[in-house]
């Protein structure tokens, strides 16, 4: 990776250079004929769907052929533009995630979009019928606020993304088991811990809570206390702090205490721990909730489930203010020197993030949730909403409860270097949690905390 990042930082200029017009001019498509590529990370589960909605593309667009390649996952994704770039033959557009955008800007090669977005020109489509090349009012406000937010957590101000499908964490938790012993899933860590205690006194063997994400735990607590994490300038690195060092201290109590556990300590995904029928079971899980079916327990063989499971908004440090994370992939678009190319980029990248019916169509098909407001009204999104449960329709649920806790969504600032923060931050966690009683815990977490600071710095040469 680092000898991508030294190609990228070389053609920089080059890139930057033979793209400024078109950052700046946003062209609105003139009909040209062009091809443009698409990587993602699409299964045969959702290509079907692409395929339905591209083919409704090009009634509308009938000379802007697009083309389309999975390539594994989102950091094959990353990877292979990062090794194209250099060479500009990187794709029209791509799934993204924040830090993927960070990489390629450092070769400045991602459009921003801001022009493009603000663009009033009213184009004419195959069919007769016109629309607006940019985004109207109202198609800026159907977006879910939280999730348009991402495009522009760059530190230049500009919008780089819009979002195509997102996932967030949610808790899930053995209903059956929490209705039979009179219990409530909790709003805040405060109740978890009380929970965790009745928890233990009810079934000892029991692991309460199984936590998948320590990174992404370590990250929401920065939000939830509004705590420095990282920033998009720097200095960069911020997570080396008092109020930082307390909750890992606690969580490292509560690990000690048996109240969780994690991925990492688990040795595998916390889902196989809940849905377990052995002695040793937990009753909470936090996880994605584009995995909900992973945390639905396999049938009885009468075709009943072993328990019911219920879904819930991951707890908060102030239930008042929730602060949940943004996950899932975006859609960047890349310079090209054919400004119509981009042009057609936009078009279709606009088509695939405000379009109704997609966006329902997308979602149940992959567990994702749709990125705009508006996919209420399209009736078969809201009968698959009405059907959610604990069981069959899981996937449902999981997604009622992502829509419903829309204003919690949080992203963290974008930079080169910022998903070395990520990595390092989970591992950050369990090393204090392993920390034994009896040892001195603050000097051992001071010292994690350093190292993780000193690996941050070094991934980019400070």
């Amino acid at each position: 990776m680092k000898k991508l990042v030294s190609l990228l930082l070389v053609l920089a200029m080059l890139l930057s250079f033979s793209a400024v017009a078109v950052a700046e001019e946003a062209p609105v498509y003139d009909g040209s004929e062009v091809t443009i590529t698409f990587y993602n990370t699409m299964g045969t589960n959702l290509t079907p769907v692409l395929d339905t909605y591209i083919a409704e593309f090009n009634v509308l667009y009938p000379n802007i052929h697009v083309e389309y390649t999975s390539v594994g996952g989102y950091d094959d994704v990353r990877d292979q533009i990062s090794k194209e770039i250099p060479e500009g033959i990187q794709p029209n557009i791509a799934y993204c995630y924040p830090d993927h955008v960070a990489l390629y800007n450092l070769a400045k090669a991602v459009q921003p979009l801001d022009a493009y977005i603000d663009n009033t020109a009213v184009i004419t489509r195959a069919d007769g019928t016109t629309e607006v090349f940019g985004l109207t009012d109202e198609q800026k406000a159907d977006f879910i606020e939280g999730y348009y937010n991402e495009g522009k957590q760059f530190g230049d101000g500009l919008m780089y993304t819009l979002p195509m499908s997102k996932s967030t964490e949610v808790l899930y938790y053995n209903k059956t088991f929490f209705d039979a012993n009179g219990l409530t899933p909790p709003a805040t860590w405060e109740e978890l811990e009380e929970l965790c205690l009745k928890i233990l006194d009810i079934d000892p063997m029991s692991v309460p809570l199984g936590y998948d994400s320590e990174s992404n735990w370590f990250i929401t607590m920065c939000e939830q206390y509004g705590i420095p994490y990282t920033s998009a300038t720097a200095p960069h690195f911020l997570f080396d702090n008092a109020e930082a060092k307390a909750f890992v201290k606690m969580f490292r109590d509560w690990y000690q205490e048996g109240y969780l556990t994690t991925q990492t300590l688990y040795g595998a995904y916390t889902s196989g721990l809940f849905v377990s029928t052995d002695e040793i079971k937990s009753y909470m899980s936090i996880g994605s909730s584009a995995g909900a079916t992973h945390q639905r327990p396999a049938k009885n063989a009468d075709g009943s489930y072993p328990f019911e499971v219920g879904i819930a908004t991951i707890p908060q440090v102030n239930a008042e203010n929730k602060k949940v994370i943004s996950q899932g992939p975006s859609l960047c678009i890349f310079k090209k020197a054919n400004a119509q190319e981009v042009a057609a980029s936009w078009l279709f990248v606009k088509f695939l993030t405000t379009n109704v019916n997609f966006q329902a169509e997308f979602s149940m098909a992959s567990g994702y949730v749709p990125v705009i407001k508006s996919v209420a009204n399209n009736e078969v999104y809201a009968e698959f909403l009405a059907n959610a449960d604990g069981g069959d329709y899981i996937a449902a649920l999981s997604a009622k409860v992502c829509l419903e806790q829309q204003d919690a969504y949080y992203t963290s600032p974008a930079f080169n270097g910022s998903s070395t923060a990520r990595s390092q931050v989970g591992p950050l966690m369990t090393k204090c949690f392993a920390i034994p009683d009896g040892s001195d815990v603050d000097a051992q977490i001071d010292a994690a905390f350093a190292d993780a600071i000193a690996e941050c710095k070094y991934s980019i040469g400070e």
